[in-house]
């Protein structure tokens, strides 16, 4: 495809779906930041994203140009494990709703924000967007992963069928302000969070990790998500979908360690290994988005940093 040079401008209507969560809280402070104008959002008690009577109702009224789909039911390894059938459910209903009322609509960008969890679990490493479907998926996140498979095969559908500019982003984990910090709903990396904060608060001796701590995991700086959003949300691009990560990745035990150094902690690591590790490598090969003209600017110290003021703030 040719890139428009008037495809996006300033005041377009942006309808950003799920502006209260991590992603999207960070997407609409750099939309603002940005000077876009006319940005749309809209809580559960103004719209429940998961009836399509509701969700079609609202689009038609507010006809955005651009709809970026930040909204999905999250959650840790426990969580997705546990509650699987509502991780499916609700993922299904809320992207289906979505993705069809923006055709419906004729928007003309959609960005819909997946998750790395959508590869396989033996995946060859670095991950690449082929990957996709090449393999079983892990077990702890397997309806989650179908959810969001499907709303990448949707928007690929859409694209091939109809001509339309759907754009699937892959984050790898993520955290930031605002994140979650609940031990059992939490990801790793928030847990982790709180549990060396727990233990400097409480002088406590030791720091309980779940599984083995020898996972490897690539971490995101929310802000950086956000950025990757905004900049493709500009672009006409050839690819229905684009990994969004650093390209870096440490073992869930080396990131227990950067905690306990950051906060000047001398304590013993528990593993808990009656709780699952998950997929045991996973960092995403960002070669498709640095080819593109985006790569991630903040680095785990900076990242950390604006992510403890937040938790010291909250706790």
């Amino acid at each position: 495809m040719r890139k428009s040079k008037n495809f996006i401008n300033k005041n377009n209507k942006i309808f950003l779906a799920g502006h209260k969560g991590l992603v999207g809280s960070a997407i609409l402070k750099k939309l603002k930041k940005k000077n876009y104008k006319n940005i749309i959002i809209a809580d559960r008690k103004k719209l429940d994203l998961l009836n399509q009577r509701s969700v079609y109702k609202f689009l038609k009224k507010n006809k955005p140009n651009i709809v970026i789909i930040a909204a999905a039911k999250v959650g840790g390894v426990l969580d997705n494990y546990k509650y699987g059938a509502d991780f499916i459910y609700e993922n299904l209903q809320i992207q289906n709703n979505l993705i069809h009322g923006s055709f419906l609509n004729k928007v003309k960008k959609l960005i819909f924000l997946g998750s790395s969890c959508i590869y396989p679990k033996n995946s060859k490493q670095p991950v690449k967007e082929d990957y996709l479907l090449n393999g079983k998926l892990e077990e702890t996140n397997e309806p989650y992963a179908l959810a969001k498979i499907a709303g990448i095969k949707m928007c690929e559908a859409f694209n091939k069928q109809y001509n339309t500019n759907y754009l699937c982003l892959m984050p790898a984990n993520t955290y930031g302000p605002n994140d979650n910090y609940d031990l059992l709903k939490s990801h790793f990396f928030p847990a982790l969070i709180r549990k060396a904060y727990e233990c400097k608060l409480k002088n406590k001796k030791s720091i309980e990790v779940w599984g083995s701590g020898k996972p490897l995991r690539e971490l995101i700086f929310v802000d950086d998500i956000a950025d990757a959003c905004i900049y493709f949300m500009t672009k006409k691009i050839k690819y229905s979908l684009v990994n969004i990560g650093t390209g870096k990745h440490m073992t869930i035990k080396k990131y227990t360690n950067f905690l306990l150094k950051k906060l000047n902690l001398k304590v013993k690591i528990k593993f808990n290994k009656s709780r699952p590790d998950g997929v045991y490598k996973k960092v995403l090969d960002v070669k498709r988005a640095k080819k593109l003209g985006w790569k991630a600017k903040i680095n785990l110290e900076k990242g950390f940093d604006i992510t403890y003021r937040d938790f010291l703030n909250k706790y």
